[in-house]
């Protein structure tokens, strides 16, 4: 392994240290930038999709899995910090893997990372059934129950889910600054509705702090740490997409500043921001009953708001959606690119072309969408729709951070003289807290991977369908790793005979 990849300030000679020219436009500013993580992360979105959800496995105290995941998750965001640092190129996840490891773990990492920004695609199109419905009723395409967990609202969610995808696919045709500027257009939209959110909560509560330590009852006669564990989906699912910064490197203006400290500030927003959401949520409801648990903030909002605010308040929501797809599909399309770069998807030369006109990658922008579509679509029928698929996207992105954190925490054990010394002058780094912070990082993201990934059939199999339903976590994986492992000798021998990019210049060792 080498260390020159931390050896240059401008960011087109870094990058030619790490085998690659520079192709796609450099336009994201700091704001840009932190924008890309801050809509992928997207608490306004996700937490009004999976509020209900979590409220109704885990009552009140569901609350402290907000903590809980933001410990872990934050120190894995500290680690992929200082790895912008060192590696700033499209593809982060496959890219920091395949150098702090080996290169079928990097394949590996890049392949899971792929499948998980992808279904978080379709995940995060499916979100707006959880506002559009609200904003007015002919959003109800299908009629029927506007209840996410309904059957028809099931089903309403994959048709409105499938023309945000189409859209958003569009729109990435324009290039990487108009992406940007819509991106930023959406974030500041996000902002503000967090803000005007958390005034309406706390201004029309009914109860006070303490109902975070109230569990409802939900755990019946047992004890309460089984449907603890289970909401704790919602947190977990809220908090990754934070490397969507790192993912923009190669079309951000000196990145190497810019990343770390987009990556670290959309995390420690969100966490602030999100954690008020939740708490003025509980203490705003009129109900702690089937109202919350079914229809969520939304509840709250139409109840103690009023009508007209409730859905400007939904409005507000819908466009923090529909940026939080742009920026998930842009990160997906930039793994896609990075890997195809390096020969290893099929139809790797078609799908690393740079768009003269644009300056971005455009087939893998209509690949992910066509596939995330799909996922939709493979879904039809299941009123279990959103426990499904996001459940799946939280276990395999976690599984791609994993199989860079853990090797990382392997290198530093070992003493790797890259991660012992800083890298250049004023440039982030986490010193001689790197082995604590990457040891916390890969404990809590095991563990929640493992969590959220355990069968359980109140999240993935919700409609009482055929029992392999509950296993559809493992068995996603199952497959997903068996497919990767027939693809990986064959990617490797076709970007050998087409002699893509030589190991050194990868900065790795023969080994």
């Amino acid at each position: 392994m080498s260390d020159t990849p931390i050896n240059h300030p401008d960011p087109t000679e870094g990058l030619r240290d790490l085998g690659y020219i520079q192709e796609l436009r450099r336009e994201l500013g700091p704001f840009a930038s932190f924008a890309s993580g801050f809509s992928f992360v997207s608490i306004l979105t996700t937490v009004f999709e999976l509020f209900a959800f979590g409220f109704g496995l885990g009552g009140p105290a569901f609350f402290w899995t907000w903590p809980i995941v933001f410990i872990g998750q934050f120190c894995v965001a500290l680690v992929f910090a200082e790895l912008s640092v060192r590696f700033p190129v499209s593809g982060a996840i496959y890219q920091w893997s395949r150098r702090v490891s080996t290169d079928p773990l990097g394949w590996f990492a890049g392949w899971f990372m792929l499948i998980g920004y992808i279904v978080s695609v379709s995940a995060i199109a499916i979100a707006m059934q959880a506002a559009l419905p609200g904003v007015w009723s002919g959003f109800q395409i299908v009629g029927g129950n506007a209840s996410p967990t309904s059957p028809t609202g099931a089903l309403n969610a994959i048709v409105l889910g499938s023309i945000v995808i189409l859209i958003c696919g569009f729109i990435s045709a324009f290039g990487i600054k108009r992406l940007a500027t819509l991106t930023i257009i959406g974030v500041s939209t996000e902002i503000f509705g967090v803000c005007l959110l958390i005034i309406i909560l706390f201004t029309h509560t009914v109860r006070g702090p303490g109902v975070i330590m109230t569990t409802g009852g939900v755990e019946g006669h047992g004890s309460y740490i089984w449907p603890f564990l289970a909401s704790m989906l919602m947190a977990t699912y809220v908090m990754y997409g934070f490397d969507s910064a790192a993912e923009l490197s190669e079309e951000t203006r000196d990145p190497r500043r810019t990343a770390p400290s987009a990556i670290t500030r959309c995390m420690l927003v969100s966490a602030v921001g999100g954690g008020l959401v939740l708490l003025g949520t509980l203490m705003a409801s009129p109900s702690l009953g089937a109202d919350l648990a079914n229809n969520g903030i939304a509840y709250v909002l139409t109840a103690q708001a009023g009508n007209v605010l409730g859905r400007i308040m939904l409005a507000i929501v819908s466009v923090s959606i529909f940026s939080a797809a742009l920026a998930i599909q842009a990160s997906a399309a930039r793994v896609m690119f990075s890997m195809a770069r390096d020969g290893r998807l099929p139809f790797s030369r078609a799908l690393s072309t740079v768009s003269s006109r644009t300056g971005t990658p455009l087939l893998p922008s209509v690949v992910v969408g066509v596939t995330a579509i799909g996922i939709l679509l493979l879904s039809l029928g299941s009123a279990s729709v959103f426990g499904d698929i996001t459940s799946v996207a939280v276990v395999i992105v976690y599984l791609a951070y994993l199989l860079v954190t853990l090797p990382l925490l392997i290198q530093r054990l070992r003493g790797h003289p890259v991660y012992s010394k800083p890298p250049l002058a004023g440039h982030f780094t986490l010193g001689r807290w790197g082995l604590p912070v990457n040891l916390v990082a890969v404990v809590f993201g095991a563990v929640l991977m493992i969590d959220v990934g355990w069968p359980r059939a109140e999240i993935y199999n919700a409609g009482n369908g055929p029992w392999p339903m509950t296993w559809f976590a493992p068995l996603f994986i199952l497959g997903a790793t068996i497919v990767g492992a027939i693809a990986y000798p064959l990617m490797r021998r076709q970007a050998a005979s087409k002699a893509v990019i030589a190991p050194t210049a990868l900065g790795q060792d023969a080994a």
